[in-house]
């Protein structure tokens, strides 16, 4: 079975056919599924998704790009921390971090780092692992990582998009890497060569559904059925079976968010 540890399943673009499709997972060999908040509202309802499903557990937070729901909110940090800390299905806070590919602006960018930070402190005080956004602001979330490291912090840098050399310094530190669709992709490849150098123990799969599909669905909605197609080319890169791939990153999982081998927290 696979773990995947990356997935929107309270998209809007899974209404029609969500049942459905999370029915499936299990013949599909997909064993885990970590669905992750990126607001309030829908850390939420990721919450309400694991509480539907066996297999599905929830992380809570605020993406950089939605930080003003936690401006607009009194109580924002406060409302989920109180999720995290209330709900046994809650395994991580994220999806939380910097993207400074849509954001140009100086100003929001150091409020991006603000609650960057604060979420950060928020999953030390909940003993829980963070899953870090980072687009085009490598340099400054490395450095943010470095300091969180020092103080505890475990996560994942979740659908790595910097070079093999920092994804082998993440790995010093402790933290996951986590390889989605775009390693793929025939322009993939600087992770490509990350999936090839830094160990297989610090290695996560993840879809992102319903984005970044890989190929030969690019450009398609994504979702979990698609990793044996990840699992497939990093087995293939490492010149390893898929199996090992497959147990490998499973066990990355369980230990990272803190699940049992029986799927249950």
């Amino acid at each position: 079975m696979i773990f995947e540890s990356h997935a929107h399943y309270e998209d809007r673009k899974f209404d029609s056919d969500r049942i459905e499709l999370l029915s499936m997972m299990k013949k599909k060999n997909i064993g885990t599924i970590i669905n992750v908040g990126t607001t309030i509202e829908l850390s939420r309802a990721s919450i309400d998704l694991a509480h539907q499903y066996d297999f599905i557990y929830a992380a809570v937070g605020v993406h950089p790009s939605d930080i003003e729901c936690l401006e607009e909110a009194e109580d924002g940090i406060e409302q989920l921390s109180a999720m995290a800390s209330n709900e046994k299905k809650v395994v991580a806070i994220g999806e939380i971090g910097l993207d400074f590919y849509w954001e140009k602006d100086p100003k929001v960018r150091d409020r991006q780092r603000y609650w960057y930070e604060k979420q950060l402190k928020m999953a030390r005080d909940l003993d829980l692992p963070v899953i870090i956004h980072s687009r085009e602001a490598n340099e400054l979330t490395f450095d943010i990582m470095k300091n969180a490291a020092k103080l505890g912090t475990k996560g994942v840098i979740h659908c790595y998009s910097g070079s093999p050399e920092m994804a082998v310094e993440y790995v010093k530190l402790g933290y996951y890497i986590g390889i989605g669709g775009v390693v793929t992709f025939k322009n993939g490849k600087k992770l490509k060569e990350t999936a090839r150098r830094i160990p297989l123990t610090n290695i996560l799969v993840e879809t992102d559904a319903p984005y970044m599909a890989p190929e030969p669905f690019r450009g398609e909605r994504n979702d979990s059925t698609y990793l044996p197609y990840i699992v497939k080319e990093i087995a293939e890169l490492r010149e390893i079976t898929v199996d090992e791939v497959m147990e490998v990153t499973r066990e990355n999982g369980r230990t990272l968010f803190s699940i049992t081998s029986d799927d249950r927290r």
